[in-house]
């Protein structure tokens, strides 16, 4: 068996109410949020005394999520934020339809960009934004 879909990317915030307000601005709508902890969320996790609040938004079209977690317990480890050459995850790209506005409306969120705004070829406007918990984002707006 093959897999079916990638179901959703996992973001580990300290302020969920902001890196909410964050992602909708971007244009992601909220699913759903709860409260999760327990012994299976704990064995699940490999932790202990896990109690953690936890967002879904999914994509205008259904097709991908973002869930935000934010841990009461046990505490958060590692708070510096990557560079896009680092080991694992690197960054998360939504393509979109005016990467000026989206820009512009993520600064006012705090998102900040760690490059520059630039055209590829004749395909592309890319930028890399930082944003909540030093996340970073890719925006792509495609080139009609």
């Amino acid at each position: 068996m093959a897999v079916q879909r990638m179901d959703n990317v996992l973001i580990v915030v300290d302020d969920l109410d902001a890196a909410l307000a964050f992602f909708v601005e971007l244009g992601l709508e909220v699913e759903g949020k709860t409260v999760v902890e327990g012994p299976s969320v704990d064995r699940l996790l490999a932790l202990e005394g896990v109690r953690a609040d936890i967002a879904v938004l999914r994509t205008p079209d259904d097709h991908g999520r973002v869930e935000l977690t934010k841990f009461h317990t046990p505490a958060v480890t590692g708070t510096e934020p990557k560079a896009l050459n680092s080991l694992g995850i690197g960054r998360i790209m939504f393509a979109v339809d005016d990467i000026e506005d989206v820009l512009a409306r993520l600064r006012a969120h705090g998102a900040e960009l760690v490059g520059e705004l630039v055209r590829y070829g004749d395909s592309y406007r890319l930028c890399y934004v930082r944003g909540p918990e030093g996340v970073i984002l890719g925006l792509a707006e495609k080139l009609r």
